[in-house]
């Protein structure tokens, strides 16, 4: 049987790395795409470690903004996982630096996608695509699928938050009027944890890191649905193989946890690091983000509960996530085995 092509785009990522993997040992071929192919080497080394089947993985160089590549590189290809997106650690000075290549990477590959006769694109989302643009009384609550964040209203949401909305919007609406028979699934996962496979890692690894390294002294009042990558990585394939899953968005999470809930987890497994206990005022984060800029694009969520409701992915694809526990466990090891703790 000839094996089926997969194009991966931003394999050298957290999520992207780990879903070349399991493609790999469900013996796909994979053609993952890096924007440096200095990296190519370094990333290669990595999945080896977890796949028997690396021979089947290749890598070529691919900007989101350069529509020819994406023509060349979706040529006879099965699927399309496009996961790659820009991704900041701090604030963007200006918003369309994370907007305008979001959607346009996407516009980009759906378009080369349909030329090609690929059968089926999935496409990275976020939770952040649903549970955000609220007025203040009516953020607490549980979101699914047929929900969607306002990106008008900019008090209650993030430029990465909306650059995830525009771009599935922008996807969504291709996929209807010029779709040519393509097929699109997205997945919309929350912050993802799970081992950390080296040293460039997911942002969402940082909460795990922070609460580790002796950096915070008290825990801030926040929570967000969590997901082990591991279990990302699995959604993605059961979206790109199900027939079901065609034109439907999926939820990725494994439940709500709070950083205190986060640090609870880690204090038990290791009692000699220096993990806060405290919880810091509100209004201590907001003064304390001034100094330390990761932390602006987190203060929407202070003392707010947005959770999602994760049945949809359990029902149609059979999906079994990981619990938060062994995420928030998987990841610390990874970390310290890295020595990034």
């Amino acid at each position: 049987m000839k094996k089926k092509k997969v194009l991966l785009t931003g394999v050298t990522g957290f999520l992207g790395s780990h879903t070349a993997i399991q493609l790999l040992n469900k013996g796909y071929e994979v053609t993952g795409t890096l924007r440096d192919m200095k990296r190519a080497d370094e990333i290669g080394e990595v999945i080896a470690k977890s796949t028997s089947n690396i021979a089947n993985l290749n890598f070529a160089k691919a900007d989101l903004m350069d529509q020819k590549v994406w023509h060349d590189l979706t040529k006879e290809k099965d699927y399309v996982l496009h996961i790659a997106s820009p991704f900041p650690r701090e604030l963007p000075k200006h918003e369309d630096e994370l907007i305008v290549p979001a959607m346009n990477g996407t516009l980009n590959i759906l378009k080369a996608s349909a030329k090609a006769n690929v059968k089926r694109v999935v496409l990275t989302s976020s939770s952040g695509a649903i549970v955000y643009g609220r007025e203040k009384s009516k953020r607490n609550g549980v979101y699914n699928e047929n929900d969607w964040t306002d990106v008008s209203n900019k008090k209650d949401s993030t430029p990465y938050f909306r650059s995830k909305t525009i771009a599935e919007q922008a996807a969504w609406e291709f996929i209807r009027n010029n779709g040519n028979g393509l097929e699109l699934t997205t997945i919309c996962p929350g912050a993802i944890l799970g081992p950390v496979l080296e040293k460039d890692f997911g942002t969402s690894a940082n909460i795990v890191i922070k609460t580790m390294d002796g950096s915070s002294p008290a825990l801030p009042n926040l929570g967000f649905d969590m997901v082990d990558v591991r279990s990302v990585a699995d959604l993605h394939i059961k979206a790109m193989e199900s027939t079901e899953a065609a034109g439907e968005r999926f939820i990725g999470s494994a439940g709500f946890l709070t950083f205190k809930e986060v640090a609870a987890i880690l204090r038990e497994k290791y009692p000699d690091k220096k993990i806060p206990k405290t919880s810091l005022p509100n209004f201590a984060v907001r003064l304390f983000s001034n100094i330390d800029k990761t932390l602006k694009p987190i203060l929407i969520d202070l003392g707010v509960e947005r959770k999602v409701d994760n049945s949809k992915a359990k029902k149609i694809l059979n999906w079994q996530p990981i619990p938060n526990q062994e995420a928030v466990l998987a990841c610390a090891q990874s970390v310290v085995n890295l020595g990034l703790v």
